[in-house]
Order: structure tokens, then sequence, then C-alpha cells
């Protein structure tokens, strides 16, 4: 599925079915948690900086993975990437179980 960078900032400004500021930890090593707006908009999972409008990224939910991750996180791995993890930290284990259901249901 192709989508150019117009479509997506427009996406990306849609209401979103849950939002949430959460710390994330992206794929690359030495990764470190961050403060992010995260926002679902159909099956793309945006993340932003606190500051800023436009996304710092997008994530397609498709052929990904959702799992629970420690007492309060959560993961997304792809099928195809296994070792290419994004990790959620979430204020409490509610609001992770939460997500877990969103972001299953959004696949």
């Amino acid at each position: 599925m192709r989508y150019n960078e117009k479509e997506l900032l427009s996406l990306s400004r849609q209401r979103a079915e849950k939002a949430a500021e959460l710390s994330m930890r992206g794929p690359k090593k030495g990764s470190v948690l961050k403060k992010r707006l995260v926002k679902l908009v159909v099956n793309f999972l945006f993340y932003f900086r606190a500051d800023e409008e436009e996304p710092v990224g997008a994530l397609l939910l498709e052929h990904c993975m959702v799992k629970k991750d420690e007492e309060k996180g959560f993961l997304i791995s792809f099928i195809d990437e296994p070792d290419k993890r994004y990790i959620f930290e979430c204020s409490s284990q509610e609001q992770r179980d939460e997500w877990v259901e969103a972001l299953t249901n959004a696949r």
C-alpha cells in the first residue's frame, strides 16, 4: 500500500480512535524512552513530539503483532521484521490493556 506524505499528514489530523501521551522507544539500537503524543487513526499509529503538529512518524498496523510487555508496557513488532520493535510505556496496566485492545482491533 502506498501513501504520500500529504495524505499521511491529512490522515494524522483526523479524529483519533485513541490518543494519549506515552513513553516510546523506537527500534534503533541504543534508543531511549521518549515522551510522545501517540494517536491511533484507522489502522495507523502516529506519534508526535509534544510541541509539534506534524507527526515524527507513523506505523501502518498491517501484519504486526501487539504484545503486553512488562508491567505497564506493550510492544509492536512486524511479522516480516520481528527484530524491529517499538516499545511503549503507559501510566497504568489499565491504560496498557486499553491500548493493546484498540491496536489489536485496528490491525
